[in-house]
């Protein structure tokens, strides 16, 4: 017998539930849920109900944590595995202790109601991530589903889409999805002046707006930057070297703008991004540059020099990393130490000491050992001629 039993329901309550969910319930002692989803059930059930305190997580590792008795019945809204209760409880005691019964999912009751397919659908959660993630997803002519916070998400959407290019995106808000409360509305993210509604709800956006680009190499100006920045060409090479997989972390030592990092994010959407960097001024354009590429919610700025940072960083160890400038042999021996058996280390050296330190390093470690020069068309005078930029020295290494 599973010690805990998560049951999803939605906004049609008792009424919406399968049968087995119905009998699940109609056995269970204690019920545990939000005040939203237990008013639902209404005096249709005899067992004891509990509504989550704030802070939920809180309250809800108590009772994970709890011993004795049968099992335990948890309310999920809709489909307690995607973006649900049910992820947690399952991560928390082992999913052999967990028994789940779905309910629909908002955005596939959302997906019914527009006549979209949801397999050509990109899902943002405003409640387990940041605003700035729609514009991770966001593309032209892209359909995307944004799950609410609350009633004040579409407002703050429409906003962020209109001062990014995206005003002209049409946008649906579906609230109550499948109760009787059901309500839905539509507008242009430009011209939103819809009030606040009810807290359950999702956005469809039809974006109209910039092409998603998906490749890395960027141009340039697509990042604040104050000089220090790895350009869109070697940029490219960079990431492509640093071989970005799901679900893995990068160090991103010496960041400057953050390019480097924020475009590995934008191809490895499970990903997450330590950067370090010393300049204050520095650090808020990685923030900023890291909000309108939306991945700042997967990359974490450590500020001071690399040399004392690097150390005793107590945070996830990194599968990958950057060295993008003033690479030293101690910071160099810290970030090998760092790196697991079979992560990708990359460096780029432009000045002769450094790119010599590359050399060593290769002679010791191996790797591949290449040096890059790009030229590019610009003015000289009254005409045009190939203008060379530094030869950069790259080394990849496998530890």
């Amino acid at each position: 017998m599973s010690r805990f039993v998560v049951v999803g329901i939605g906004a049609d309550g008792w009424a919406g539930l399968s049968g087995a969910a119905q009998r699940e319930l109609g056995s269970a002692v204690r019920v545990f849920g939000s005040a939203r989803q237990l008013d639902l059930l209404g005096s249709v059930l005899d067992a004891e109900l509990t509504a989550w305190r704030s802070p939920m997580s809180e309250h809800l590792r108590a009772v994970l944590t709890a011993t004795g008795g049968g099992p335990t019945h948890l309310l999920a809204s809709g489909d307690p595995m995607f973006h649900g209760l049910g992820t947690t409880v399952a991560a928390a005691v082992g999913a052999q202790n967990v028994r789940i019964l779905p309910h629909p999912s908002s955005v596939s009751l959302a997906a019914a109601h527009l006549g979209w397919d949801l397999s050509t659908v990109g899902v943002v959660s405003l409640v387990t991530g940041e605003i700035g993630d729609v514009l991770g997803e966001a593309g032209d002519r892209r359909r995307l589903f944004v799950l609410s916070r609350d009633a004040s998400s579409p407002h703050t959407v429409a906003e962020m889409l209109r001062d990014n290019g995206f005003g002209d995106s049409t946008m649906t808000v579906l609230e109550q999805l499948g109760g009787p409360d059901e309500r839905v509305f539509a507008g242009v993210a430009g011209a939103w002046g819809v009030a606040p509604g009810d807290a359950l709800n999702v956005i469809a956006l039809e974006c109209a707006g910039p092409s998603r680009v998906l490749t890395p190499g960027l141009p340039d100006d697509e990042f604040a930057h104050d000089g220090q920045l790895t350009k869109q060409a070697m940029r490219a090479l960079t990431v492509a070297a640093l071989a970005p997989t799901g679900g893995t972390v990068l160090w991103d030592v010496g960041a400057g703008s953050g390019s480097v990092g924020i475009e590995w994010l934008r191809v490895n959407p499970t990903g997450s991004v330590v950067a370090f960097e010393r300049n204050s001024d520095r650090i808020a354009r990685i923030r900023s540059n890291a909000i309108r590429h939306g991945v700042a919610a997967r990359l974490t700025v450590v500020a001071g020099d690399a040399a004392q940072t690097v150390p005793v960083f107590d945070g996830p160890a990194p599968d990958a990393v950057f060295a993008g400038g003033g690479l030293t042999a101690e910071v160099f021996s810290s970030l090998w130490s760092a790196l697991g058996a079979g992560g990708t280390f990359v460096a780029n050296a432009v000045s002769i000491p450094t790119q010599q330190l590359l050399v060593d390093l290769a002679a010791r470690h191996g790797g591949a050992l290449r040096r890059i020069s790009i030229e590019e068309v610009a003015p000289l005078g009254t005409v045009t001629a190939w203008r060379p930029a530094l030869p950069i020295v790259e080394w990849v290494a496998t530890a």
